[in-house]
Order: C-alpha cells, then sequence, then structure tokens
C-alpha cells in the first residue's frame, strides 16, 4: 500500500479529547459519591485539629506524673488512661473521615438535589430548586490546595436551612450552583 499526498492532505486532523470535569448535564439523577480527595482533606483537618490535643494531653500528663507525687500503681493506672485517649484521638483522625466518606452522598435532578450523610445517624436532604434562596461556593485553604470546594445552599424554611455538600470538585460545585440556581426570580416578590 503506498500512500498518495492528495489523500493525506485531504483528511482533517483528529478533534482533541475533552478537558475532565463536571459531566454535560449535572442534573443526571445519579447518586455520586464525595471526590476521592476529599478523604485525605478530612484527614489532614483532623490532624490539624488532633495533633495539638494530643500534645497537650502529652505535657500534662507527664507533668502531672513528674509534679505530684502519685503510688506507682496511680501513676500507671494515669499511663494508660492517657494512652486509651491518645489512641481513641488519633482513631478518630484517621479512621472516622475514611467511614464518614463512605456514607456520604449526594444525587443532582432535574427539581432539586439530595444530600446523605451520617455514619451513626443517617441524614438524606432533599432540597427543591423552588426552595433555594441562594448558594455560596468556598474553599478553605486544604481544599484549595486539592481542588475541592464546599457548596452551602440556604433554602427558605428554619429546619436545615443551610445545607453544606462538603468534598465536590470546584467545577462540579460551580455546575451543581448554577444549576439550582438558574432560572430563580420567577416567584421573587
Amino acid at each position: 500500500m503506498t500512500d498518495h499526498p492528495e489523500t493525506s492532505a485531504s483528511s482533517s486532523p483528529a478533534e482533541p479529547a475533552p478537558l475532565p470535569g463536571p459531566p454535560a448535564s449535572i442534573a443526571d439523577g445519579v447518586e455520586h459519591p464525595l471526590d476521592p480527595r476529599a478523604l485525605t482533606v478530612q484527614r489532614i483537618t483532623a490532624w490539624l485539629v488532633i495533633a495539638p490535643i494530643l500534645c497537650a494531653l502529652s505535657i500534662g500528663l507527664l507533668l502531672l506524673l513528674w509534679l505530684a507525687p502519685l503510688l506507682l500503681w496511680a501513676q500507671i493506672l494515669l499511663g494508660l488512661a492517657g494512652l486509651g485517649i491518645a489512641s481513641a484521638l488519633v482513631w478518630s483522625a484517621h479512621r472516622w473521615p475514611e467511614i464518614s466518606h463512605r456514607h456520604a452522598a449526594y444525587t443532582v435532578a432535574p427539581e432539586g438535589i439530595e444530600v446523605r450523610r451520617g455514619v451513626l445517624w443517617r441524614l438524606v436532604i432533599h432540597v427543591p430548586r423552588s426552595r433555594v434562596q441562594h448558594t455560596d461556593v468556598s474553599q478553605g485553604p486544604v481544599e484549595r490546595a486539592y481542588g475541592l470546594a464546599t457548596l452551602a445552599i440556604y433554602t427558605a424554611g428554619t429546619d436545615h436551612a443551610q445545607v453544606d455538600l462538603h468534598g465536590i470538585d470546584r467545577a462540579t460545585a460551580l455546575a451543581i450552583r448554577d444549576h439550582l440556581v438558574a432560572g430563580e426570580g420567577d416567584d421573587a416578590v
């Protein structure tokens, strides 16, 4: 087979592949898990809170054992209690975000959004588009470093008047925000 210059010159170049991002229609009615990067963000945030607590607990326990003349059994009991508290804090910083992440999801439909979360107490919040007053997309420093955002949805009502959706990609948060507020103003006073 030979290549002919006239056939190769007339062929058009291939279209570049689209960049990944939110789906063309965010309101697909499919349940979406949180972004996998959210697990890392939750763990970092937990460690930023728990590390100073562990340091203060360790220093306080060491000072108490050093300064207070306690019996040996009391020192051992106090040390075991401190170790138990420290172990619980380490577990909550590392394992709890993973468990919580597995139980969180959201669904965007043409009529609104549904947010599911909770490990011990499961919570399902459905927000119809007609009840959305306004939305905010925010990023803390750790979220921003990982390209994630929090979508805050403010509704007309008292119970769950603010619904937060943490751990989603920033582009997805903006797409959901645009979907929820599209066409708003129909029932404005």
